[in-house]
């Protein structure tokens, strides 16, 4: 159940807000000039690289090293590939994942490792094999956590993370009533916290534009978002609250357009599961137009008889869940923009349709941080407004 009036209850969203989520997508410019002064205190503004690596590697553990990576690879914009190390094992399982170079891996490339809590035992494998194949490797993790120390023993560059005293139970979780340890999702900071230092590597070894200036300016444009989105903020001015009351009871298709927007939607899907636990959709356009297309006019459809699918089989029937098209583009469309078509396409078949758009800035970064801080406090909204 989703109560649309708490979003106009900055006291009772507070209440509601038990893990600091709110707190944490408010404070993402903060943590974007903490880190950029850890990053500088770790060495990396006077490194001087001979020129760019042949390949960028990014590796760690939960969804944020996957956005880190899709993020650096749309800021390079083609001039170095980027990456993503994907793990396997049994995740739940403490010690289980393994993550494993390219059998390509050697001197010329640059191992990126992020992890929020550097407790993985898996990462510190993946380090030793960077070092016996000569691959430079970066961290950014807790400091003093045991990744920082693999790190330092391969003659790597580790940089501390970014943290804030709440955020520790978030990251290893909370003892309950039973004295065992409970999970709980990352907050919407720990992106910045992660991808600032290496935002900061990036400028350096010419992977992409972000010198300290830029990233001073980044830091104020999400300190701006996160007043634009704020719980003292009325919903109808809100984009953030109005987003989340947008697709709150619906099947999010989040279509984008830009690698920007591609690696924002994709994180806005995640953590839609992750906080709010609501299933999302993401594809890029044109593609998703046929990706999607039969979720416009199956069971999910708009008016679709929900009857048989949707059930109810020991109490009541619930009400019907229900597409909804949120459209993510980086700038105005242009001629060639298939945005216009998608919207048609949606409304033709009856379909609600979202759009959020990034206001004009200086920066790909700035862009980015718009869309990724605008559908963060999005999903933070849709959780704390849920009920089971």
């Amino acid at each position: 159940m989703f109560d649309e009036s708490l979003l106009d209850d900055p006291d009772g969203l507070s209440r509601a807000d038990l893990h600091g989520l709110l707190r944490g997508a408010a404070e993402s410019g903060a943590r974007v000039r903490t880190a950029v002064r850890n990053a500088t205190e770790a060495g990396i503004g006077s490194l001087q690289p001979d020129g760019r690596p042949r390949a960028v590697l990014v590796a760690g553990p939960g969804p944020a090293a996957g956005s880190t990576a899709e993020l650096l690879s749309a800021l390079a914009d083609g001039s170095c590939p980027v990456a993503l190390i994907r793990p396997a094992g049994v995740a739940p399982a403490p010690g289980a994942l393994r993550w494993t170079l390219p059998g390509w891996t050697g001197p010329l490339d640059l191992l990126l490792v992020a992890s929020p809590d550097g407790t993985e035992p898996g990462l510190a494998v993946l380090l030793e094999q960077a070092y016996r194949r000569g691959c430079t490797v970066v961290s950014v993790s807790p400091a003093g956590s045991p990744l920082a120390e693999a790190t330092a023993q391969v003659r790597g560059l580790a940089v501390p993370l970014t943290a804030t005293p709440y955020e520790a139970a978030m990251a290893g979780g909370t003892e309950n009533d039973e004295g065992t340890r409970a999970v709980l999702p990352s907050g919407p900071g720990t992106l910045w916290s992660l991808l600032t230092p290496l935002l900061a590597l990036a400028d350096r070894i010419g992977l992409c534009t972000a010198p300290p200036e830029a990233l001073e300016s980044l830091a104020d444009h999400l300190d701006q978002v996160a007043e634009r989105c704020g719980p003292a903020i009325a919903t109808y001015s809100n984009p953030a609250k109005t987003l989340a009351a947008e697709v709150a009871d619906t099947l999010p298709l989040i279509w984008s357009e830009g690698e920007l927007a591609a690696a924002a939607g994709r994180r806005f899907a995640t953590v839609l599961a992750a906080l709010a636990g609501r299933p999302a959709l993401a594809a890029e356009l044109p593609e998703a137009l046929t990706a999607h297309g039969a979720l416009l006019s199956g069971v999910f459809a708009a008016g679709a008889d929900p009857e048989d699918f949707f059930r109810d089989r020991v109490e009541e029937q619930e009400a019907a869940l229900h597409a909804r098209v949120v459209l993510l583009r980086e700038h105005e469309p242009d001629v060639t923009s298939p945005a216009p078509a998608a919207r048609e396409l949606a409304l033709h078949r009856d379909t609600p349709v979202s759009e959020l758009e990034a206001t004009e800035s200086n920066s790909a970064l700035e862009t980015a941080a718009e869309l990724l801080a605008i559908t963060d406090f999005a999903a933070v909204y849709l959780a704390l407004a849920s009920t089971p």
